[in-house]
């Protein structure tokens, strides 16, 4: 009796509410969360996606270093054209020494041209017989005193001509500051043209002092030249006009 008192409740809840009608509710009380849940999935993406920082394009990141680089190289000579080194000005003393320089190079080129002209020219000499001749021409002059006078002469010819190319190889050596040395070497010549002392006063006993200025090597040096050339003005009684 207990067991059917409690059924006829459910019986009577089911006959009012059929399967048909339950199943629906059911599923879209199923459906209901399982939608809620995606919604917020997917809103909780875009806010992740909106939240993220924006990053360069492929494109963007391929020309913008390209760019960056473009412009520190265009800047890159402004800023270093301030530090570029400046050309280097030929003093005084450095064209002293260049003058040494030269007067060695033309010493060193007058051997060598002496003794090649000597070399050649007996060579030729003796292989051709000239020596006999001009020893018959000059009525029976000694061959060998004249093979030393020619070798003298031949000397003396090849250490003048020494200096011709000594002064080709110094203009080749030095042509970096070939221009400023002539500029200097002219202003210095004319200096000494018109500081020296007059030769038509000198004597033995009072010799005129380095007529042509060889002997100068130095600012220090052109100065004591202009002593002597002043003492020696001194002594004939004459004064020499201009300073230096």
């Amino acid at each position: 009796m207990l067991a059917r008192s409690a059924l006829c409740p459910a019986r009577a809840f089911a006959s009012r509410h059929p399967p048909a009608i339950l199943g629906p509710s059911s599923s879209s009380a199923l459906a209901a969360p399982f939608s809620t849940s995606t919604s917020t999935r997917t809103s909780a993406l875009a806010l992740a996606r909106q939240s993220q920082p924006r990053f360069f394009t492929p494109q963007q990141q391929r020309f913008a270093p390209a760019k960056a680089f473009s412009r520190n190289a265009s800047t890159a000579p402004s800023a270093a054209s301030p530090n570029a080194p400046a050309a280097k000005v030929l003093t005084w003393n450095d064209f002293f020494a260049l003058r040494r320089t030269r007067r060695r190079i033309g010493q060193a080129c007058s051997v060598v041209a002496a003794v090649g002209v000597s070399y050649y020219g007996l060579t030729f000499m003796i292989n051709n017989g000239y020596d006999a001749a001009l020893s018959e021409q000059l009525g029976g002059f000694d061959p060998m005193m004249l093979m030393g006078l020619s070798t003298l002469g031949m000397l003396a010819a090849g250490w003048l001509i020494g200096p011709v190319f000594g002064n080709q190889v110094f203009n080749l050596a030095y042509r970096g500051v070939l221009k400023e040395f002539t500029a200097k070497d002219s202003a210095f010549f004319n200096r000494i043209k018109r500081h020296r002392v007059d030769p038509s006063v000198s004597s033995l006993a009072n010799p005129p002092p380095d007529y042509y200025g060889e002997k100068i090597g130095s600012v220090a040096g052109y100065r004591r030249w202009l002593k002597d050339q002043r003492a020696f003005n001194l002594k004939t009684g004459r004064h020499q006009r201009g300073q230096i």
